[in-house]
C-alpha cells in the first residue's frame, strides 16, 4: 500500500531529515507512506531496525525525534509477560499509577517494573496517515487482536486468522445492549472464553463422563473487573449465553488451551522498553522532566549506574589557569556524552567534574568505560602532560526511577554502591562490582581486550558489609 503524504508531512519529515540520523529518517519515511495498516499500529522500533539492518540507537533516537514533531503517537504500554497481550495502554509514563495490573487471560498479576513488562511503541498520528486501528471498534476479530490486544512483544504471522480458526471454537461480535448464544460440544480439552475490549475471561475446564444433556453457562460483560472464574463441566453439548453491557461492542471468543496456542504465544521478539528508553540519551534530552509524576516510585529490577569524577581537577585549574583548565574539562565532558550516547546509554547528571550515567546491560557500562579511559589518554597527550585523570566506577543491580529536584533521577542502594565504588578509584583503573564483572558480556568484553579484572573485598561508606569490588587495570 502506499499513501499521499500532506505538504505539511513533508514538512516534518524534512525536519526529521535534519533532526535525526538521515538513513533511519529515510527509512521511517518510507515506511510511513508504503507500510500496511497493521505495521503502522504499535511499531516495534527494535524490529524496524533489525529488517533494515539499521542501527537501533539511531532508529529510536529518530523515532523519537518523529514523535516529537507528531507523526507518531507514543504509547507506554503495560504488557503481560504470559501472553503479551497489553493489559493497560498509556500516552505517558505518569499515568501508569497502580501497583499490579492483572491478566485475565493468564489468571496472574503482575507489578509494573519497567524492565520486561512496560513496553514503548509508535503509532502513526492519523493526520499524517489515517489507519484502521485508529478505529479500533470497526476491526475485525483477530484483526483486534492483532493490533490492539497483542504487543510488539509478540512476533505474529500474517496469517493469524488462519491459524486463530485453528485454536478458537467460536469467535463473535457482540454490540451494547445485545445479548447471543453460542452453541458447543465440549470434548476433553480446556476451553478459554476470552474478551479482549473488556479484558474478561471464565475458564472451562472438560472431564469426567460423556453427557448428552446440555449444560448451560450465561457470561455478562461489565465495566467492572472481575477475577476470572472457572466451571468444571462434562463432555458434551453446551449453551453459551453472553450478554454485553458495556458501553462498546465486545469480541468473545472461546480459545482451546491447545499446543498450537501455546506455540503462537511462544513467538516472541526483542522490544523497546521503558527502562531502556530512560536510559537513552535522546528521550532524556528531548523529554526532559515531562517523564515521571513526583510521587511516582517505578520499579527497574536492574539498571547499570556508572560514575566519573575528575581527580585533581582544582589544582588543574591552579596550574594552568581557568580559561585552559575550563576548555579541558568542556572537551572532558563532551567526549563523555559521546561516549555515553554511542553505547546506548543517558548521563543523568552532572555535579562540578562528575558524571552519572545509567546504561541498560552492564557489558555497555563496561565498554563506555574502556572507552572513556583511552579518550583522556587522548586529551592528555593533545597536552603533552598528565592533566587528566578520571576515576571510574561501575555497579549493577535494582533501583527506583522517580523525580528528584524536578529531574527524572534514580533512587537506592544501588546508586549509593555505584558512587561508592567511583570513590575507590585512585588511577586509571576501573572499578566494577561483581554483578558487572561476572557478566557473560562483560567477561567475554573483558577477555577480548586483554584485561583481567583483580578481586577485591572493600568496605564502603554507609555500607554495612564488605562487597567484592573489582580493578580493572
Amino acid at each position: 500500500m502506499s499513501a499521499t503524504l500532506t505538504s505539511e508531512t513533508r514538512a516534518e519529515f524534512a525536519a526529521l531529515l535534519q533532526a535525526a540520523d538521515r538513513e533511519a529518517a529515510g527509512a521511517i519515511e518510507q515506511f510511513v507512506a508504503e507500510a500496511r495498516d497493521r505495521d503502522l499500529c504499535r511499531i516495534n522500533a527494535l524490529d524496524f531496525a533489525a529488517k533494515r539492518h539499521l542501527d537501533e540507537e539511531r532508529v529510536i533516537a529518530a523515532f523519537l525525534h518523529a514523535a516529537r514533531l507528531g507523526i507518531f503517537e507514543l504509547s507506554w504500554n503495560v504488557i503481560c509477560p504470559g501472553c503479551a497481550g497489553v493489559l493497560d495502554a498509556n500516552p505517558t509514563l505518569k499515568t501508569i499509577t497502580r501497583s499490579e495490573y492483572t491478566c485475565a487471560w493468564c489468571a496472574a498479576s503482575y507489578g509494573p517494573d519497567l524492565d520486561g513488562i512496560v513496553e514503548v511503541t509508535f503509532t502513526v498520528s492519523p493526520r499524517v496517515r489515517r489507519i484502521a486501528a485508529h478505529d479500533p471498534d470497526a476491526l475485525s476479530f483477530f484483526e483486534y487482536m492483532r493490533q490492539a490486544f497483542w504487543s510488539s512483544a509478540i512476533d505474529l504471522p500474517d496469517n493469524l486468522e488462519e491459524i486463530g480458526q485453528e485454536i478458537t471454537l467460536d469467535t463473535l461480535e457482540l454490540p451494547p445492549g445485545e445479548k447471543a448464544q453460542l452453541l458447543l460440544q465440549l470434548t476433553g480439552e480446556t476451553l478459554i472464553l476470552f474478551e479482549p475490549v473488556s479484558h474478561a475471561a471464565h475458564f472451562i475446564e472438560v472431564s469426567g463422563e460423556p453427557t448428552r444433556e446440555r449444560q448451560n453457562i450465561g457470561f455478562v460483560f461489565n465495566d467492572a473487573t472481575t477475577a476470572p472464574g472457572t466451571s468444571v463441566l462434562r463432555p458434551g453439548p453446551l449453551r453459551l449465553s453472553l450478554e454485553n453491557r458495556t458501553a462498546r461492542r465486545v469480541l468473545p471468543g472461546i480459545w482451546v488451551a491447545c499446543d498450537k496456542a501455546h506455540e503462537l504465544l511462544a513467538r516472541r521478539r526483542p522490544f523497546l522498553t521503558a527502562k531502556r528508553l530512560l536510559t537513552n540519551q535522546t528521550f532524556r534530552d528531548i523529554y526532559r522532566t515531562d517523564t515521571i509524576d513526583p510521587e511516582q516510585r517505578l520499579k527497574i529490577t536492574s539498571l547499570t549506574f556508572l560514575f566519573t569524577d575528575l581527580q585533581g581537577s582544582t589544582e588543574l585549574y591552579e596550574r594552568v589557569g581557568d580559561l585552559a583548565a575550563f576548555d579541558l574539562v568542556r572537551k572532558h565532558f563532551s567526549a563523555l556524552n559521546d561516549i555515553v550516547a554511542a553505547e546506548a546509554g543517558a548521563v543523568v547528571k552532572t555535579n562540578g567534574d562528575a558524571v552519572m550515567a545509567t546504561f541498560p546491560t552492564p557489558d555497555r557500562a563496561m565498554a563506555a568505560a574502556l572507552r572513556m579511559r583511552e579518550a583522556m589518554r587522548a586529551l592528555t597527550a593533545e597536552r603533552g602532560g598528565q592533566d587528566l585523570l578520571l576515576k571510574i566506577g561501575i555497579h549493577e543491580g535494582p533501583c527506583l526511577a522517580v523525580v528528584l529536584n524536578d529531574r527524572q533521577d534514580y533512587f537506592g542502594q544501588t546508586v549509593n554502591i555505584a558512587s561508592r565504588v567511583q570513590g575507590l578509584a585512585a588511577s586509571r583503573a576501573i572499578f566494577a562490582t561483581g554483578p558487572v564483572v561476572t557478566h557473560p558480556k562483560t567477561t567475554d568484553l573483558l577477555a577480548a581486550s586483554g584485561l583481567q579484572p583483580v578481586a577485591q573485598q572493600r568496605q564502603l561508606r554507609g555500607i554495612p558489609q564488605e562487597i567484592a569490588v573489582y580493578e580493572i587495570p
